[in-house]
Parts: structure tokens; sequence; C-alpha cells
């Protein structure tokens, strides 16, 4: 609710004439939620649980962590609609989003995220704990508001600074479980912090353009194209030097490494490449890769637990 005050200080509501019903389609609200996102947040979540205990976390516990961090991405994705409609309405990825199409009212997009916000804490303080409910609000705050309201139009470190919110699916996910904020929680936060930027830049230099266009000062904008593959290529590597902190502090094992080190090598050869062929084109096969290897290195991760604990 909290958030929904602050962007209405900020964007006063516009008068929208009424909607064609025909357009008040569950589709829409579906977009809103940008589910290809929220789902690689969940499994990310779901992998946090599974590697918070032994064997299997109860269901019950699963399901209502789940859904209340569902919610609550949801809704963040919902007020970053809202507060970037438009900017959307300019960029050609965005244009056909339902808000700059015309499809839904800011009305009906902020009270839809509202909902979703209020539901998910509700749901996680009473059928999960507090802690985790603190942290997912905390986590949809920092995205919905100090992120898209703030830092992205703010400095070209925006999503260095707002990968931090972007980062806790894993950690709210094993505070569900266990109610505890575990160092190795953390070391998988950070793996997707690390991971975040090299992510997210190698598709910002092939929409440098659009960005531009929009004032948005994503880093190819202001340091322009070269320091961004520059800066890629050094993440990249970090990021390899990141994989192998669960293997070094004994929370993965032999199995885990075999995967992670062959996923962070092929990462950093894109990276190489890229500052190589200078194309739009290595930066979307890079940024393809990113998904990739983030959704690959929780799995290994998974495997690798599971298969230590039924030695």
């Amino acid at each position: 609710m909290l958030s929904g005050i602050i962007i209405l200080s900020v964007n006063p509501m516009p008068t929208l004439a009424p909607q064609d019903p025909k357009n008040l389609s569950w589709k829409n609200y579906l977009t809103l939620c940008k589910p290809n996102v929220v789902l690689e947040m969940l499994f990310t979540a779901l992998v946090g649980m599974l590697l918070a205990v032994p064997g299997m976390p109860p269901l019950t516990t699963v399901f209502y962590g789940i859904t209340g961090i569902a919610l609550a991405a949801s809704s963040a994705a919902a007020i970053n609609h809202f507060i970037d409609r438009k900017a959307d309405a300019q960029m050609a990825r965005t244009e056909n989003r339902p808000l700059p199409k015309g499809q839904l009212s800011a009305a009906s997009v902020l009270v839809f995220a509202v909902v979703l916000g209020v539901l998910s804490m509700l749901l996680l303080v009473l059928m999960v704990n507090v802690l985790t409910a603190v942290l997912t609000f905390l986590s949809l705050f920092g995205y919905a508001i100090v992120y898209t309201l703030y830092l992205k139009r703010a400095t070209p470190q925006n999503i260095v600074i707002g990968g931090a919110f972007g980062a806790t699916p894993p950690l709210l996910g094993w505070a569900a479980v266990t109610g505890s904020v575990h160092p190795h929680a953390l070391l998988l936060a950070l793996l997707i912090f690390v991971w975040t930027p090299p992510h997210f830049w190698a598709l910002a230099i092939a929409r440098k353009d659009e960005y531009a266009k929009v004032n948005i000062p994503m880093l190819p904008v202001t340091h322009g194209v070269e320091f961004t593959r520059l800066q890629i290529l050094l993440y990249t590597i970090l990021l390899l030097i990141a994989s192998l902190l669960p293997y070094l502090t004994g929370m993965s094992g032999l199995l885990y490494l075999a995967g992670a080190v062959p996923l962070g090598l092929f990462f950093i050869y894109l990276a190489v490449l890229m500052m190589r062929t200078k194309s739009n084109k290595t930066a979307m096969q890079t940024f393809g890769y990113s998904i990739v290897y983030i959704t690959a290195l929780f799995a290994v991760l998974l495997i690798d637990h599971y298969f230590k604990f039924s030695l």
C-alpha cells in the first residue's frame, strides 16, 4: 500500500475514458506480471527452499511461500509498468505493452498492483513467516520504487545497485523454509547480484538508441558501447570466481563444480566475442545465454545437493 501512495504522489493519475470491455482481458493483466521474469525468479526461490534442508521442505510451506513471492514479484512488475508507461510508449521493445496500447488504464494497473502486493504480504505473514514477508516487501519496494522510480533515471550504475533487490528470490525461499538468513542463502543471492549487470548490459547495448531516446542513462548511453563491453567481460570473470564459492565453502560438491566452471567459461567466451565482433547480434546472443546460464547454474546446484544427500 505504501508503494502505491508514493507512486501516486509522483505520477498523478490521469483521467482516462472508460475502457472497452474487450480490452479487459486476463492476458493483459498477465502481461503486467512479466511472467517470464517472474518464473525465473520463482525457480531460484524454489532452489533456495530446496537447498535449505537436507531432504524435502514441507510442501505447504513451499506452496504458500512460492505463491506469496510470485504475487509480490507480479506486483512489483505491474508497478514497473505503471511508472514506465510513458517511456514504454516510445521504445520498440515495450510499445506493445498494455498501458502504451491503451488496453488497460493507469488506474486499473495501479489497483491491480496494490491488490497483489497486499495479498502477498497477508499470505506470507499468515502462512509462512514474518521474516519472509519483511524481506519480500523490502525487495518489492526496492525494485518497484527505489530502482524503477529513482535509480533507473539517476545513475548508469542503476542496474548494479538495483540488482541487489532482484537478487533476493533464493534468499526469500531459504527464509520461507527455515525462518532465518543463512550465509549460504546470501551466497545464492550474491550469484544473481553479480550475474545481473552482464545479463542486462548485453541487452542494453542492443537497445542503446531506445534508452537514449527516453533519457534513461544506461551504461552504453552514458559511457559508450566499448566501455560497456569491457565491463561485461570483467563481470563475467568476477561471476566465474563467485560461482566457485559454493564449492569452496563446502555448500556444494564436485558435481556442481563440474557444471559451474564450463558454464562460466562459455559466458566469458561470449563476452570476449562481443568485444571482437562489436555487433548487436552477438550482444543479444550473450543476453540469451545469460538466462540459460543462471538457470543451469541453479539447476546444477540443486542436482548436486540431492546427489550429495542421496549417497
